[in-house]
């Protein structure tokens, strides 16, 4: 019989970022609380926020919140944390966005740290100087000196070894899984409520995402122009921007496609129902760690456009459309097939139903113990 394992997780952006890094935390933790439950899961954050989301965690008879008794939380996360796991005898220690604290090694515990992406070495130039150093500083020590390094995909593990000259031993690529929620095919009245809450038209295209440049919901907005006026079906777009969104609206207006491009505030927990009533499912993104709404979508059963390029082959599998995301064109011919497709379309479908097995909960939280025991 193996001995219950206590493991420890940097739970900030659990209990208080509530979009990407949010979201693969809360994720992760609750699988393993539920399909390993004889471990004991352990949440250090600085601060937290409570709500639908984060409740669960303060539901689990094997997972203890631990706050410091500081108001210097930068410092705790780096540094005084490492007294805080000691007095918990936590065993393994998983910094799950890209940091771990310094010296942990001293205190005789393991340590894994996950790394999602190294977008600010593939585009530096949309992020400032001091972020890049910020960045660079904490990524590269958390890869040097963890025992386990977890990559979000292969893309994002080729990217360790250039930039960071690991070797690809100490790496394993264990994918993320979306949240339960969008695995379950909802009820005709759920859709129905929802769409008649929003008013959403009868038949419309989906973009979730940031609105920045690097998602490139400018390159739909250019692609929707080049589509024969019948196939111009509106766009629902999900997500928050501030300069970028700016520059869309713009665009909008001067194509005169204001009635064409909304913009509800849906909540995360009704995003489900969303994706099951899109027609079709568009994240024509520049760059990518993984691609996690792809992932939403096929669970959906919903047919996926994305870009040919990064790790989101990866997230897309052989159940999504590929298109060049610095060409309109390539995206408007790939929302044409899909609208006047059906065998098309339905074939990405079956195919996208397959293809998420890989990605399946209690498949990868047996990667991820599998891999806490073979640094123990």
């Amino acid at each position: 019989m193996e001995i219950p394992l206590r493991i420890g997780f940097d739970a900030k952006r659990l209990f208080n970022n509530f979009t990407g890094l949010g979201n693969y935390s809360r994720t992760l933790v609750k699988n393993l609380a539920t399909y390993y439950p004889e471990n004991q899961y352990f949440l250090f954050t600085p601060r937290l926020k409570k709500n639908q989301e984060t409740h669960p965690f303060f539901e689990y008879a094997n997972v203890k919140v631990v706050q410091p008794k500081t108001r210097f939380s930068s410092y705790w996360r780096s540094y005084s944390i490492k007294k805080n796991l000691s007095q918990e005898s936590v065993g393994i220690y998983h910094g799950l966005s890209h940091e771990i604290p310094i010296n942990l090694d001293k205190r005789k515990i393991k340590s894994v740290v996950t790394i999602h992406d190294l977008i600010f070495k593939q585009y530096p130039n949309q992020f400032r100087p001091i972020d890049r150093l910020l960045y660079d500083t904490k990524f590269r020590h958390a890869c040097e000196h963890a025992d386990a390094i977890v990559a979000i995909s292969e893309h994002t593990k080729k990217d360790i070894i250039q930039f960071y000259n690991i070797d690809a031993q100490k790496i394993s690529v264990i994918y993320q899984t979306c949240h339960d929620r969008f695995k379950r095919p909802m009820e005709d009245a759920e859709l129905d409520a929802l769409a008649q809450e929003f008013r959403l038209p009868n038949e419309f295209m989906l973009y979730v995402g940031s609105i920045i440049p690097r998602k490139n919901l400018g390159g739909i907005i250019d692609a929707m122009q080049l589509l024969p006026p019948d196939l111009r079906i509106p766009l629902v777009v999900i997500g928050n921007g501030k300069q970028y969104k700016k520059e869309i609206l713009e665009k909008i207006a001067q194509a005169n496609m204001e009635h064409l491009v909304l913009f509800p505030n849906i909540q995360f927990n009704q995003l489900p129902a969303l994706y099951q009533l899109a027609k079709l499912f568009l994240f024509p993104s520049i760059y990518e760690g993984f691609g996690i709404p792809i992932i939403e979508a096929q669970y959906a059963q919903t047919p996926v456009i994305t870009s040919n390029v990064s790790a989101l082959p990866e997230a897309g599998g052989n159940g999504a459309h590929y298109i060049d995301p610095f060409s309109p064109e390539s995206i408007a011919i790939g929302i044409q097939k899909i609208l006047t497709d059906n065998d098309y379309a339905a074939h990405l479908v079956e195919n996208a139903s397959e293809h998420v097995e890989k990605f399946d909960s209690h498949l990868l939280s047996t990667q991820l113990i599998e891999l806490y025991r073979s640094i123990v």
